[in-house]
């Protein structure tokens, strides 16, 4: 068997059209009724960018989530397809695919407004869900309110669990208590807090078995597990920020191949999930352009 075949991963979640503006200067002006704007669509939101980046670094990978009966979800399904990401877990939201609409400023950092659909009331399929998912080495959630569906499913066919949950504001939110519950490995966006180990032990106090990582932009990353916190400086390529809309999802994608699928190190794996993130902050909406296996060993092999 290649590796692909062995080391499948499942992407659960959510995925959709977005919208980004991009901006002339680095403040949201909302003054007045006219700007001038570069504004790009592409196949996106966390789901649309952590499969598409599996599937660059060579992963077999498969999609399960919402799009809908509309030119916007079959132009997904096209997309997904032409990757060669599997599409047989792509369902019909009967309010349409979902959006998204990203302003960006010029340092590349953005505020997001998002229409997820009837993501709070749907429900997936168990049957095709358990036959996309047996067999898989590794499922990789967003968090929209259906996906939670899938979590005891997914681990009782021991499977590597990973859980994106975000920007979390409080760690004792209850709606990602059951993400946090059932997964091996979680994802946070540490934004809105420059110091996130309060919230990596409350994570802990919860799963004790999690490796936890949170993202804090150029502050780079601290990875807690029951042995304590280390913090990792970031990693700078030789590109500009453009944009960091998907920069945690090729993080985690680039981080969990190392770990999960490939096998390496801690330490190893973050340096690839950073370089993964890097590269992604170097390219102007679209979720096309994540980075290459090929291009990863570049990078890390120069580090």
């Amino acid at each position: 068997m290649t590796l692909e075949e062995t080391s499948r991963v499942v992407v659960i979640g959510n995925i959709g059209i977005d919208t980004n503006v991009y901006l002339q200067g680095d403040v949201i002006d909302l003054i007045h009724e006219s700007n001038y704007t570069c504004n790009l669509d592409t196949v996106g939101q966390a789901g649309g960018y952590a499969s598409r980046a599996y599937a660059n670094l060579g992963i077999a990978t498969s999609f399960i989530g919402y799009i809908g009966a509309d030119p916007l979800g079959d132009h997904i399904r096209d997309v997904l397809e032409k990757d060669g990401i599997g599409s047989n877990g792509l369902f019909i939201d009967p309010l349409g695919t979902s959006r998204s609409i990203n302003l960006v400023v010029s340092d590349g950092s953005r505020r997001n407004f998002y229409d997820g659909k009837s993501h709070m009331d749907l429900e997936p399929p168990l049957d095709r869900c358990l036959e996309i998912l047996r067999g898989a080495r590794l499922a990789h959630f967003n968090i929209p309110n259906w996906a939670r569906r899938l979590l005891k499913p997914a681990r009782d066919l021991g499977i590597t669990i990973a859980c994106d949950l975000q920007d979390v504001m409080d760690p004792g939110d209850p709606y990602r208590m059951d993400f946090v519950q059932q997964a091996d490995f979680i994802f946070f966006s540490a934004v809105n807090h420059p110091h996130p180990a309060s919230h990596i032990h409350a994570y802990l106090d919860v799963n004790p078995r999690l490796t936890i990582l949170a993202t804090m932009g150029p502050g780079g990353v601290a990875l807690g597990n029951p042995d304590g916190v280390t913090y990792f400086p970031a990693v700078e390529l030789d590109i500009p920020i453009v944009d960091t809309g998907g920069a945690g999802d090729a993080f985690a994608s680039g981080f969990l191949v190392s770990r999960v699928i490939e096998g390496k190190n801690l330490e190893e794996s973050v340096l690839r999930g950073q370089i993964c993130a890097s590269f992604k902050c170097g390219q102007r909406s679209t979720s096309a352009n994540m980075i290459t296996r090929e291009l990863l060993d570049q990078y890390a092999s120069n580090r």
